[in-house]
């Protein structure tokens, strides 16, 4: 097939273009970028080690320029965001020329309008998959793994890290030139005004950065927050928690402050996406101050793991908390902590699905309702260099009980509400590896 890479030469779509030029059924990959000269270094980079590589200068603002190069192609792993500016666009594109795609797309409003866009798919025979990256892509598996021996779901919480384990790097969160990458501006755009979450069953409206308390099988147990993003809006279709449903961030107190001081800023005007993501790389000391004064107020990750799914329901008579993460092992550390990888890899992974026929479905589809988890996390160890021995994922479970979003308990569990904790120490716990 012929793959046509949007934003290929950028650090996300640069990776997935490495992971997928050595795909079998990969005869060409045409990287597309406005950049051409970045494009053009990476097919020379590329070519040799598989499929033919070539360059092509593309701006998805431009729908002559986009409409041409998607008739040209058979699938499109599309990287170029933010999404909610440009992801519409492109997967409308995508469907009128009949063109596969994938994407890596990470904000919520843009997904509920493709969401809408399955019955056009359907009728072009195209397979849309949207959001195959780390998160969503990864936590989405990961939940419907958590998920996959209940009877029915209550609660569902995916996590991601921001500076946890390590520092943040404010180099990854500028780009060239200073300016911004689409990544942090997106981020700024997902804390601050209003975000979707799962409440009680239904989708609702709330502000970010909520704090929620979890209790998680191994011991595990702290407060992350709130950020808007795809999981709840797609899981809450595929997965139907009774309860709550919202993506996380594993984050320190004292980088929680500074962005609810973003987040503050944006919302009264002062700060634009743009504006606030530069503040985020050079914090100024008027900002930092104010944040170091709000500290107090959040709460610590404690002994959180760092990318995870949590889910809570019953299976028979039984209530259980189900935590799938990734694996603790070199390889997996090596792999999360560059951001470029995490999310190309699995978008590769993906196109690799859409390939063989594995996920070749028509209609707009979110990862959990189209990619084959346990392929998919068998590929992702292959790809990092897991030996044959080692798994990526941890899958573990306990009889639980509940506690509120403030941190305080409840006195027993209600289906849908609250979300996860262990009901002590000495609870039954099963562990399994995938």
């Amino acid at each position: 097939m012929r793959v046509l890479a949007l934003g290929g030469s950028g650090a996300m779509g640069a990776a997935a273009v490495r992971a997928a030029v050595t795909l079998p059924g990969v005869a060409e990959i045409v990287v597309a970028d406005r950049d051409l000269g970045a494009a053009q270094r990476l097919a020379a980079e590329l070519n040799g080690r598989g499929a033919v590589v070539r360059a092509r200068r593309v701006d998805v603002t431009e729908a002559d320029d986009l409409r041409d190069a998607l008739r040209s192609a058979d699938v499109v792993l599309n990287t170029v965001g933010p999404y909610y500016r440009f992801g519409l666009s492109v997967l409308r594109a995508a469907i009128r020329a009949r063109t596969h795609y994938l994407d890596i797309c990470d904000d919520w409003e843009p997904t509920l309008r493709m969401l809408e866009l399955d019955a056009a798919a359907r009728d072009a025979g195209v397979c849309a998959i949207i959001g195959m990256g780390a998160s969503p892509g990864v936590s989405n598996l990961l939940a419907a793994r958590a998920a996959r021996g209940l009877d029915a779901v209550e609660n569902v919480y995916t996590a991601w890290p921001v500076d946890v384990p390590e520092a943040l790097d404010t180099a990854e969160v500028l780009g060239a030139g200073g300016e911004p990458p689409a990544a942090a501006v997106h981020w700024m755009q997902q804390i601050s005004g209003a975000i979707t979450v799962v409440r009680d069953g239904r989708l609702a409206e709330e502000a970010p950065l909520r704090a929620v308390t979890l209790a998680l099988p191994g011991r595990r147990r702290g407060t992350a927050y709130t950020v808007g993003h795809p999981e709840p809006v797609t899981l809450h279709r595929s997965l139907a928690p009774s309860g709550d449903a919202a993506n996380l961030m594993v984050v320190t107190p004292g980088t929680a402050a500074y962005l609810d001081v973003l987040r503050t800023d944006i919302d009264k005007g002062r700060l634009t996406n743009e504006s606030a993501a530069r503040e985020l790389a050079a914090p100024s000391s008027r900002r930092t101050l104010r944040s170091i004064l709000r500290a107090a107020r959040f709460a610590s990750h404690g002994t959180l793991p760092p990318f995870f799914a949590a889910v809570t329901g019953r299976a028979g008579d039984e209530h259980r908390t189900v935590l799938a993460h990734l694996a603790d092992s070199a390889e997996v550390d090596r792999f999360t902590a560059d951001m470029a990888r995490f999310t190309g890899i699995p978008l590769a992974l993906g196109l690799a699905q859409l390939l063989d026929g594995t996920s070749r479905a028509a209609g707009v589809h979110p990862p959990e309702t189209i990619i084959d988890p346990e392929r998919f996390f068998t590929d992702l160890g292959i790809h990092i260099g897991s030996s044959s021995t080692e798994r990526v994922v941890s899958v573990e479970q306990s009889s639980s009980a509940t506690v509120a979003d403030d941190g305080s308990a409840r006195s027993a569990p209600q289906p849908g509400s609250g979300v996860p904790m262990e009901r002590d120490h000495g609870s039954p716990r099963v562990r399994e590896t995938t």
